[in-house]
């Protein structure tokens, strides 16, 4: 993401108090790490082997309970409200401000809100679909219209799954990385505008419920947030005085085993089935809570691959996943000097260019998961068509990874820069927020505690990943081949890991 300093947005303020060094990925060299980079990436591939055998001799039976982030919506007016005055805040400088370096509006959209989405989803869930002005304008039409906003003309197909998302985050990284002029306020303009009209247009067809698959951030917020530890569930506070509380699913089960080990008779699940969908109630009792205004809930803790191992497989899942990480990879790919050179050197325009390079490198990333997951129910003789679905949701905290290696010193210092610009969003020398006058601090990061961070993230990613699909593999295969199934993805995690880290440090 490097263009917003390409375009002058905060290049010059970046060097400003923190060295040159401090450039949007130039912080965190191979050169920066105090082992050398072959020994880290070594060590990375080594973890993972590691924790492949110690998953085979010591977690023999599925134990991720698979918690929801959420069984119902927030009902209070105070989040839809916060977005919308974000949102409109937002509007005056790219509405209103001069299309110049201090306009904070690339920086706003691209860092804060982009990047931002990345620790808020992974700390309190998936919370954009609470505060998305989208959602929000969509059901004060409905009141207006006396209207359902549950409920639109057609019924959304379920095999229309995650398609419209993954669509839609395709465009936005297309944006983000190869369209021309992507920081300047006509093209961000144009590409908010065909992203509105779209998503509300999809919302007043089908409903609200196009906005849970159909809108490629809350997508993307659902994704990191299902790795939160915070979960938000029904509260059975209307039970008759005197009477306990109905124990959940995860009540009932032994300590250390989910409702996906062993039943109270102590006769294993089937292999073959899999975690129930996280967006259905999980009994009559929760049915009827949930159909109830308004739902009384609150917020628990839980195992953060608990949340994952629930979050439902739909269409297009693997699709979405993969375009994430594959996007995330060739944002680090279009930094390295090798492609920089063979871009410059190429006949084709730079655009064209970037284009056939994302779409490739996506299509890589998704061919060797299909691979991987085509030869691993093959070895552990389950259904080939379905075994990619039921593992996507193991890809997740690699991509999560990924992206905090991959732009965390980006939102360290270009996110204080913009902050600072938010105070003046028609370039007026005004300081509306009182940030105006900021510096930037570098908070204590170093190069060398960059790198190690950098390197850190992803083996923990992977080896997160590596958890997951031993936990659902569990499910899916026979006792018999649950371990020997599992060796193309261990395959797979070692090849993302060795393939991640060069081309993060590439440049």
């Amino acid at each position: 993401m490097t263009m917003l300093l390409a375009h002058g947005v905060g290049g010059q303020s970046l060097a400003q108090g923190v060295g040159e060094r401090f450039l949007a990925h130039g912080v965190g060299g191979r050169q920066d790490l105090p082992i050398p980079f072959s020994a880290a990436v070594s060590g990375a591939a080594i973890a993972l082997l590691v924790s492949f055998a110690a998953l085979g001799f010591l977690w023999r039976e599925p134990r991720l309970a698979g918690i929801p982030s959420y069984v119902t919506r927030n009902t209070t007016w105070l989040p839809p409200a916060i977005g919308i005055v974000i949102a409109a805040y937002f509007a005056i400088g790219l509405l209103f401000g001069p299309d110049t370096p201090d306009n904070p509006t690339a920086g706003t959209f691209y860092v804060l809100f982009w990047v931002g989405l990345i620790p808020v989803s992974l700390v309190f869930g998936p919370v954009w679909r609470n505060f998305n002005p989208l959602r929000t304008l969509h059901r004060a039409a409905c009141a207006l219209l006396h209207r359902d906003p549950d409920h639109g003309w057609k019924t959304l197909s379920p095999r229309v799954g995650y398609w419209p998302a993954t669509a839609g985050l395709l465009a936005f990284v297309w944006l983000e990385l190869v369209a021309p002029d992507r920081a300047t306020l006509p093209v961000i303009t144009i590409w908010l505008t065909l992203y509105a009209l779209t998503t509300l247009t999809g919302a007043a067809i089908f409903g609200s419920q196009w906005f849970d698959k159909g809108d490629a951030f809350e997508a993307y917020s659902t994704l990191i947030g299902s790795l939160s530890p915070i979960s938000r569930q029904i509260a059975h506070a209307t039970r008759p005085p005197g009477r306990p509380a109905a124990k959940s699913p995860q009540d009932k089960s032994p300590r250390g085993k989910s409702p996906h080990g062993k039943s109270p008779q102590g006769k294993s699940r089937r292999r073959d089935s899999h975690p129930p969908a996280q967006t259905k109630p999980r009994n009559s009792a929760a049915k009827a809570t949930e159909s109830s205004a308004p739902a009384q809930t609150k917020l628990t803790l839980r195992n953060p691959l608990d949340g994952m191992a629930g979050l439902a497989h739909a269409p297009g899942l693997p699709a979405l996943v993969i375009v994430l990480l594959g996007s995330t990879m060739y944002d680090s790919l279009s930094n390295a000097p090798l492609w920089v050179r063979f871009v410059q050197e190429s006949r084709l325009p730079a655009p064209l260019m970037g284009t056939l390079g994302l779409l490739t490198v996506i299509a890589l990333v998704l061919a060797l998961f299909l691979a991987a997951t085509t030869w691993a129910a093959r070895l552990g003789s389950a259904a080939p068509a379905t075994t990619a679905g039921e593992l996507a949701h193991s890809l997740v905290p690699i991509a999560v990874g990924y992206l905090v290696a991959h732009y965390f010193t980006l939102f360290l210092f270009e996110g204080q820069h913009t902050l600072a610009l938010l105070s003046d969003p028609l370039d007026t020398g005004a300081n509306w927020l009182g940030t105006a006058n900021w510096t930037l601090q570098s908070l204590g990061a170093t190069p060398a505690s960059i790198a190690m961070l950098q390197v850190t993230v992803i083996v923990i990613g992977h080896v997160l990943g590596t958890v997951l699909a031993h936990d659902r593999a569990l499910t899916l295969f026979p006792h018999r081949t649950a371990v020997m199934g599992q060796i193309p993805l261990m395959a797979l995690m070692v090849i993302y890991t060795v393939v991640g880290l060069l081309l993060l440090f590439a440049g």
